[in-house]
């Protein structure tokens, strides 16, 4: 009884026949995909002693680079969090000429190689380019730079969370939030606001884990200068080019790892919270 009771928990009925054979595949895949390199770089990390494995994630090159990568990382997910929450609202609120194109080039940090994406910033943002010309200070080749950078290719992953949920939000409730008296600002954090926080958390979660991975928009903006503006991607490379081993490399991508982890963790955690404070609206 205990066993047909704790199956028909696992295997629940679905329109896709062969449960066995496309959950196998599934874990298959994902081992693959996902968990086999996670455990080989993991091994790999390990196989310098624990003593090295310490000296060099603790080394002040090491922690300077990941205070760079995940401070400016927090800084462009909260900005891509504001504007991104914005850029949805207009695109789904409103409609006016060019909207569709507008739509059309949020995805464009998707699509475009991160490369490029560094040197068409690198040229806008130079001393010399079109938009750095207009300032009386650096904005390449310094935090500044860098976080426009990471900014860039997170917007995208806060509209396109965001914009199907605004969608499905019934205008109803604004209108009976007016009809009762509620003002402008109380019907937007009482009213609209808290179905989306849920969606606006998924977003910045998105937004701050593309962002800490990013590697080949920002080295086109930044001087990977030690201690000033090296991001934690650009050590490892130095670290793969300057030995002839992936063991120092494969450390600080362990302690990323980690960081990254436990960063998501406490994000998903406060997205269950509103999901159930708020409902399942997002």
């Amino acid at each position: 009884m205990a066993r047909t009771l704790t199956q028909s928990r696992f295997r629940k009925p679905s329109v896709i026949p062969g449960f066995g054979l496309t959950f196998g595949f599934a874990v298959t895949y994902l081992s693959l995909i996902v968990l086999i390199p996670i455990a080989a770089l993991i091994l790999k990390s390990a196989s310098v002693g624990w003593d090295e494995f310490w000296r060099i994630a603790t080394d002040g090159r090491t922690l300077a680079a990941l205070r760079t990568s995940f401070g400016l990382s927090l800084i462009a997910a909260l900005v891509n969090m504001f504007f991104g929450l914005i850029l949805a609202w207009v695109l789904t609120r409103y409609r006016f000429p060019g909207r569709r194109l507008i739509d059309a080039m949020v995805d464009l940090p998707f699509a475009l190689p991160t490369a490029v994406a560094g040197i068409a910033l690198g040229s806008l943002y130079a001393v010399n380019g079109w938009i750095g010309g207009f300032f009386d200070f650096r904005i390449t080749y310094t935090a500044i730079g860098i976080t426009i950078a990471l900014i860039f290719v997170g917007l995208p992953f806060v509209v396109r969370t965001v914009q199907p949920v605004l969608e499905d939000l019934d205008k109803e409730l604004e209108e009976a939030a007016a009809t009762l008296g509620a003002g402008r600002w109380k019907t937007i954090f009482r009213v609209i606001l808290p179905p989306l926080l849920p969606a606006v958390l998924t977003g910045f979660a998105l937004a701050y884990a593309r962002a800490v991975g990013e590697y080949g928009s920002v080295v086109f903006v930044s001087q990977g200068i030690p201690y000033r503006n090296e991001i934690a991607p650009q050590l490892i490379v130095i670290k793969l080019e300057e030995s002839a081993s992936y063991g120092p490399a494969a450390v600080i991508a362990t302690v990323m790892l980690a960081l990254a982890f436990l960063l998501l963790l406490c994000i998903n955690l406060l997205q269950a919270w509103g999901r159930r404070r708020f409902g399942s609206a997002g």
